[in-house]
């Protein structure tokens, strides 16, 4: 089987790539060199994702589309939406003019903004709260019309909802809080939010590689949410780290500059994942840091 996987070199392409790599499987992948090298592929295309020349990509059987500028904190919108939905249109009819009938693509429980949680897919209303927000919102859009123009190809989106773990240490401030307290907490007492009771549903990476794969086996388009199903706080994810990193910090409290197009709170309801996908997340806050942190890419 071949297999694309834009943005190859990001956290969950990086992963994603070589465990498919590991299954045996022909592994294509687009990528920036300011991120991570994976061995084993057979076509490492560039440049990024922009710009692909489409004769050499061919024919594949799978199309797992993790690139995008993922910064929420990036106002551009018009930036944002060229890159994110104008180049996943072009990818998804490209592809599939190739003879491609699987398509597994990132979304994001950022698309849910500050609507209540837990995020009910179908049920929790979607408000998007800055332009990375806004352009997941309208590639799940084209994404449902595409597929009813095109009921031979299965089509599965994936809300991630806090992903950390291994290679993620490129992303600086787009880091998980996991990673950028860690480093903060080697050498001084970590700074958080006011009044540090924000809550976050984290996923660990080697989960969402497993979400990919049995997304790609699905029978049938959907759109699913892709956390843990439990939330975190800031304080409390500071404790856990103090036991695992053997530290004893203190958090400091900031005002946070992003009120208003923060999300507080997030939490996803984990059924209709299991039910559409078969996904059921095994690695709890604690169990996922520990294993990171057993890498050697935490610190």
């Amino acid at each position: 089987m071949r297999i694309l996987v834009t943005g190859g070199t990001g956290l969950i392409g990086s992963n994603l790539a070589e465990q498919l790599i590991k299954e045996g499987y022909e592994v294509l992948i687009t990528g920036t060199d300011a991120e991570k090298a994976i061995s084993g592929v057979v076509k490492y295309l560039q440049p990024s994702f922009i710009g692909l020349n489409w004769k050499e990509i061919g024919k594949v059987d799978v199309v797992f589309h993790q690139a995008a500028i993922n910064d929420t904190t990036n106002m551009d919108r018009e930036e944002m939406f060229r890159v994110n939905v104008e180049s996943s249109k072009k990818l998804f009819e490209e592809v599939v003019r190739n003879g491609c009938k699987k398509i597994v693509y990132a979304s994001s429980t950022a698309i849910y903004g500050n609507s209540p949680a837990p995020y009910v897919e179908g049920k929790t209303k979607i408000v998007p709260l800055n332009p990375y927000a806004e352009s997941k919102a309208e590639l799940e859009k084209f994404a449902e019309e595409f597929g009813k123009k095109h009921p031979d190809i299965v089509i599965v989106g994936l809300r991630y909802c806090n992903v950390y773990g291994p290679g993620e240490n490129f992303k600086g401030k787009r880091a998980t809080m996991i990673y950028q307290l860690a480093q903060q907490m080697l050498n001084r007492n970590p700074k958080i939010f006011k009044d540090g009771e924000q809550k976050r549903d984290y996923i660990y990476v080697k989960d969402v590689v497993r979400a990919n794969i049995l997304a790609s086996q699905a029978k049938e388009s959907c759109v699913v949410n892709c956390g843990f199903g439990k939330p975190t706080t800031f304080n409390e994810l500071i404790n856990i780290l103090n036991n695992i990193l053997g530290t004893d910090r203190e958090p400091e409290y900031i005002e946070n500059p992003y009120a208003g197009k923060y999300q507080d709170y997030t939490e996803c309801d984990m059924a209709l994942a299991k039910e559409r996908i078969g996904f059921v997340p095994e690695f709890d806050i604690e169990r996922g840091i520990k294993d990171y942190f057993k890498t050697g890419c935490l610190v």
